[in-house]
């Protein structure tokens, strides 16, 4: 099994298939909180559901609107199960933050190294345990 050390931004602990985007996202007019799906129609994997997965982004894209959208998704359950960020971006976990805040159902956050960016990206499935200090990201053998 392979694993890598990253930075907690939120913390808590998912395995799921791996749902690498493309190019970065809005959650803000980008993601259907209600389904899961990608709306954002220029998005090369529009149609596409992010739901029960790692999401695996360099970054999310645009409104800090994005941040209610993700929050509502976690409540709903349409929501990733965890996310993996190359570069920090407050609004993803500012919706997570909120999701655990209001309605105490967790989504990890974290922030991978650049290092083992190519590894990530290339995994069919991952684990993220995000604890208080560190978190470590696994690539789970089928």
């Amino acid at each position: 099994m392979t694993s890598f050390f990253a930075t907690t931004l939120m913390e808590g602990s998912a395995a799921a298939p791996a749902f690498v985007l493309a190019e970065p996202l809005s959650f803000w007019g980008g993601v259907d909180s209600a389904t899961g799906r990608i709306i954002d129609q220029w998005h090369p994997q529009s149609g596409q559901s992010i739901s029960g997965s790692i999401l695996v982004m360099e970054a999310g894209r645009g409104s800090s609107s994005g941040s209610s959208v993700l929050a509502e998704a976690i409540r709903l359950k349409t929501a990733p199960s965890g996310i993996i960020l190359l570069k920090r971006d407050a609004i993803v976990v500012t919706g997570a933050m909120v999701a655990e805040a209001l309605y105490g159902i967790g989504c990890p956050v974290v922030l991978a190294r650049a290092e083992d960016w190519t590894q990530i990206v290339q995994a069919e499935r991952l684990s993220v345990v995000a604890g208080e200090r560190e978190a470590r990201i696994e690539i789970v053998q089928p």
